[in-house]
């Protein structure tokens, strides 16, 4: 992963993750336990040592610019994640969606960040926490009175995605044939993201036989689906469905009453 992050977003990463660990944990003490929880050694003799990164030590306190532009690019994402920061160079519309579920949407928001929090070290727990993040954003919009569908409990990703796609009424006629296409296509990303869960996850228990997902490259591709997945539906929803006006009624309007 370090060659798939570029040199300059590297740096840009850097600055951003030094600014925050500081702000976290404001001394060079604290500082310095957090870095070394990241810090990963093995020795095989005194000769034969191995380490993910260097610590550079200033005197007695770390220097800690010098410690993060020394890592490799994987090391500092994971950082960056654990951190909050959101890395929109590399997995570009999380930033976006995160922005869009947070205020209506609070469980969904929470499940979603600990997916992405666990994409480095735990792959495929991250997918089965996207996929319940993306079922529980379509209950939420299909929990909207003015919907006519009524959800017996127990549906899957799969099948909660051809209901809204049917409420939506996304592949009437007035739809081009390209659009049309385009909602079938989300039905097979839904289908696929479903049975990667079930199939190549820990969630549905597995044999040590069992190919699991242990690469975390294929769960960014997996959480970026569902993130474009995920703001197109909402986007479409609060269009088709926009959220009713209260009208601020000023009780001081056509008083005659008043004093002056």
């Amino acid at each position: 992963m370090n060659d798939i992050i570029s040199p300059k977003f590297q740096m840009k990463l850097v600055q951003e993750v030094h600014d925050k660990i500081w702000e976290e944990f404001t001394t060079y003490k604290d500082v310095l336990f957090y870095v070394k929880k990241w810090h990963k050694t093995e020795w095989y003799d005194i000769n034969n040592q191995w380490q993910n990164f260097d610590i550079i030590m200033n005197m007695h306190n770390i220097d800690l610019k010098s410690t993060l532009h020394g890592m490799k690019g994987e090391d500092l994402l994971k950082i960056a994640i654990d951190l909050g920061i959101d890395t929109p160079d590399f997995i570009p519309s999380i930033p976006t969606f995160k922005n869009a579920i947070k205020d209506e949407y609070e469980n969904v928001h929470d499940t979603f960040i600990k997916a992405i929090k666990n994409i480095e070290n735990e792959p495929d727990l991250a997918i089965g926490l996207a996929n319940s993040a993306f079922e529980s954003l379509i209950k939420e919009i299909l929990k909207d009175e003015r919907i006519s569908v009524k959800l017996k409990g127990g549906e899957t990703l799969y099948k909660l995605t051809q209901i809204i796609l049917k409420e939506f009424n996304i592949s009437n006629d007035n739809f081009p044939i390209e659009a049309k296409t385009i909602s079938t296509s989300l039905l097979a990303i839904s289908q696929s993201i479903e049975k990667l869960r079930s199939e190549k996850t820990n969630f549905h228990g597995k044999t040590k036989e069992d190919i699991l997902i242990s690469d975390s490259i294929y769960v960014y591709l997996i959480v970026n689906s569902i993130t474009t997945i995920g703001l197109f539906l909402n986007s479409f929803y609060e269009k088709k469905f926009p959220k009713p006006q209260i009208e601020i009624v000023n009780p001081f309007e056509d008083d005659d009453d008043l004093p002056f």
